[in-house]
């Protein structure tokens, strides 16, 4: 941690997601996560939309995460490459919710192409736990109090089974989540109206020009912008017991808390890549300078091909 980004040669070939697909349904049949019981129906698009107001999302809060120590956050080393606010991405944008407590809630999440037009990945701790969240719903490109492309109500949540069962430090290396959305008030699907990015499992960990997008927590702004910065990433090795693995990690300054979610997008032929999202190793960094994602693996594919499917969710385990 905190030690200078450099590339280390050229990012290994990476297969398109669609050929990954029909390589995993060709070889063999994806079993469903175990029957668990069924989430309330997600609210209607008319009334999330008209809940969240540009002064409720204004006054949203970050997701609140558990922290390491003070101690064990050492400072990024420099120089960093520096973020700027902008007004953002269609297929980027933000989760809301209100809490237990009544408080809102939201954390970032990037829309990838999928045949039903409907998937979203964003961190696993985002969306975790078990209190019920009211008026859970995605805005892309939210910027400026704005909903520029509609909000969309979020039907399944999609999470590793060992995400649940570890925690976040001890599940560190699977903190992403898959979530199936439902249309806008129209009817329309939101990778219609935004677009997407490809999802890639195993993408390599040195890359020369990634693009990290984040919504922070505060902001002297009346309605905060999303950050924008452009790094390279590595390898980091944890070297914390209690959260092991192996993540992506990238020097950008100022990702505060508020920018968990946000995604890790290099280059491709459609145009970017999906290839992480601020989330794992302390719930994707322990200062504002450095970010970290849990390495995407076939374990997150076939999180995401449970989404297409439809399946029912992993959940937390009950004790009796």
């Amino acid at each position: 941690m905190g030690r200078p980004l450099a590339a280390r040669g050229r990012p290994a070939r990476r297969l398109p997601l669609t050929a990954l697909l029909a390589l995993v349904l060709g070889l063999c049949a994806v079993p469903a996560p175990p029957a668990r019981a069924a989430a309330a129906p997600a609210p209607p698009a008319s009334a999330v939309d008209a809940y969240w107001t540009a002064g409720r999302m204004e006054s949203a809060r970050p997701v609140a995460v558990p922290g390491p120590p003070a101690a064990a956050r050492p400072a990024a080393a420099a120089p960093v490459p520096p973020s700027h606010p902008f007004d953002g991405l269609p297929q980027v944008g933000t989760f809301f919710w209100t809490d237990a407590t009544g408080t809102g809630r939201f954390c970032g999440g990037t829309v990838v192409r999928s045949p039903h037009r409907n998937l979203v990945v964003t961190a696993g701790h985002c969306l975790r736990s078990p209190d019920p969240r009211k008026y859970l719903a995605f805005v892309p490109q939210y910027h400026d109090g704005l909903k520029p492309h509609g909000i969309y109500p979020v039907e399944r949540i999609y999470l590793d089974q060992r995400y649940y069962d570890l925690g976040t430090d001890g599940g560190a290396r699977w903190d992403y989540a898959v979530v199936r959305v439902g249309p806008r008030e129209d009817g329309a699907r939101v990778q219609r109206v935004t677009g997407g990015f490809d999802l890639l499992p195993y993408p390599g960990y040195d890359h020369p020009d990634v693009r990290l997008i984040g919504y922070p927590g505060s902001s002297d702004a009346r309605y905060p912008k999303p950050l924008d910065c452009s790094s390279s990433t590595h390898r980091y090795t944890s070297t914390d017991p209690a959260a092991p693995g192996d993540f992506l990690e990238i020097a950008c300054a100022g990702y505060i808390g508020g920018t968990s979610g946000g995604p890790f997008l290099v280059r491709d032929i459609g145009g970017y890549a999906l290839i992480g999202v601020i989330g794992g190793y302390h719930t994707g960094g322990d200062t504002p300078d450095v970010s970290y994602s849990s390495y995407f693996t076939a374990d997150l594919l076939l999180l995401y091909l449970h989404a297409v499917r439809g399946d029912t969710p992993a959940a937390p385990r009950t004790t009796a």
